[in-house]
């Protein structure tokens, strides 16, 4: 391999594969309200350093004032070791940022520390927000999506020189934003486009500084998106992300309680994950309650409307139901039964004929005689029998042989019957001087020729 192939070779794997850090640092003090915080530097790295205390989280004063600046802290010389005082209200967080010569962050990057209470409370005014030396803008509008472009812009008016901007990582790594071409865009300022190579989920901190320093701008809490259509083009094994390794500066409080992290997994992350698995277990769970409750609901519906289309049959055996009687065992009231006209009788085609006018088969002396094989008051069956017998014929009573009558093709037609009321209980004031009433009743359909 001759020498300029191998130069481009061992840039560009340190391109891909940034030099791990041969130093550490840590707080030497805890960090309290109003008081020194003091940071010592180990090990072999590139002088000179600088400490980046950011503000993360919300304020926890009253009225969400917020009193919080960037400080960007400068070692002197080739010491190792700085402190300054800490202006930051108690319960309050900050992330911390190491560099070095080498680059931006290259001391790493802490998790979020918190800020212990004290006495001492003259280093701010509760009442007075402050705001940074110019301020910067985000398009779209509060969003950093993955691989997607967005744009970085200002004022020139307010800054000092040519702005310059960083990305910190809570916990993860940290990186100084490339900046592109400078553009002036109308209702947007000056700045420059910008690809996120930002893993998605991750949290991260814009921070923007110009020629005063570091932080000048102040920051941006973001956390990076996915985007309506994915794109992870622009992803690399060394983007950055949130995942946590060994949080950079030894050891510190991170919280308020005053409880103390080390470079080992912080707690925090096994809380994450086991509310996580509980939050999917518990979904889970969820889902199979909703699907066996409407399996059920179905279930009884579908069961419901078979039951209302199912016919009824009163007379016949249901096969489905044992608890059906058998056919044997119906009442009588339910089994079928044909009608069957009744034979005339004697007597009554002899009373009929010794009544003398044709069609009279009621008269007020023979109504109801002893001698008689039927009464005209015991059923409806015998009512039947009191109708002109086959002996009778249509005009005058006169009587047809039965011989006749068989031989004829044809039935013989059916005499009416009337019914005359006796006048012999009285009748009305207005039928007084008319006639007595005739009602005519339709025949009988009793005097059929039944079939041999």
């Amino acid at each position: 391999m001759t020498m300029p192939r191998f130069l481009a070779a061992l840039q560009l794997g340190l391109y891909f594969f940034p030099l791990v850090s041969s130093y550490t640092w840590s707080f030497t003090t805890t960090p309290q309200q109003c008081a020194t915080l003091s940071l010592q530097i180990s090990g072999s790295g590139s002088p000179p350093y600088s400490v980046l205390i950011i503000p993360y989280g919300p304020t926890p004063l009253p009225n969400n004032t917020e009193v919080r600046t960037i400080v960007y802290q400068q070692f002197d010389g080739d010491s190792t070791s700085t402190s300054f005082q800490l202006k930051f209200p108690s319960t309050s967080q900050f992330v911390a940022v190491v560099s070095d010569s080498t680059g931006f962050g290259s001391g790493g990057t802490s998790v979020a520390a918190s800020v212990m209470s004290s006495t001492d409370s003259s280093c701010f005014n509760p009442n007075q927000t402050v705001m940074p030396d110019f301020p910067f803008n985000i398009y779209p509008t509060n969003q950093v999506v993955q691989c997607n472009a967005s744009r970085l812009w200002w004022d020139p008016t307010q800054v000092q020189g040519t702005p310059s901007f960083q990305g910190v990582i809570p916990g993860g790594q940290s990186f100084s934003i490339p900046e592109g071409q400078i553009t002036q865009v109308s209702n947007e300022g000056t700045g420059f486009s910008w690809i996120p190579s930002v893993r998605e989920g991750s949290t991260l901190i814009v921070v923007a500084g110009d020629d005063r320093g570091l932080g000048t701008g102040g920051s941006g809490l973001y956390t990076v998106a996915q985007g309506i259509y994915p794109n992870s083009s622009c992803l690399t094994t060394t983007s950055p992300s949130s995942t946590l390794g060994s949080p950079a500066g030894g050891t510190y409080p991170t919280n308020a309680s005053g409880a103390e992290t080390t470079g080992g997994t912080s707690s925090s992350s096994k809380t994450n994950v086991g509310a996580i698995v509980g939050g999917v277990i518990g979904g889970l769970a969820a889902i199979v309650i909703l699907a066996l409750a409407g399996f059920y609901f179905i279930r009884r519906r579908t069961a419901a409307t078979a039951a209302k289309e199912r016919p009824v049959d009163l007379l016949q055996e249901d096969p489905e139901d044992d608890h059906d009687p058998a056919p044997a065992e119906l009442g009588n009231y339910y089994r079928p039964e044909p009608f069957l006209a009744t034979e005339p009788t004697e007597v009554s085609s002899t009373y009929a004929r010794e009544d003398g006018r044709a069609g009279t088969v009621m008269s007020g002396s023979r109504y109801g005689t002893p001698d008689r094989r039927q009464s005209g008051l015991t059923s409806f069956s015998d009512l039947r029998s009191l109708t002109p017998d086959y002996e009778m014929g249509i005009a005058g009573g006169t009587t047809i042989p039965s011989s006749s009558r068989r031989k004829s093709p044809m039935p013989m037609q059916l005499r009416p019957v009337n019914i005359i009321q006796h006048d012999d209980a009285g009748v009305a004031d207005e039928q007084a001087e008319g006639e007595p009433e005739t009602v005519e009743l339709p025949p009988a359909y009793t005097n059929i020729r039944k079939t041999s």
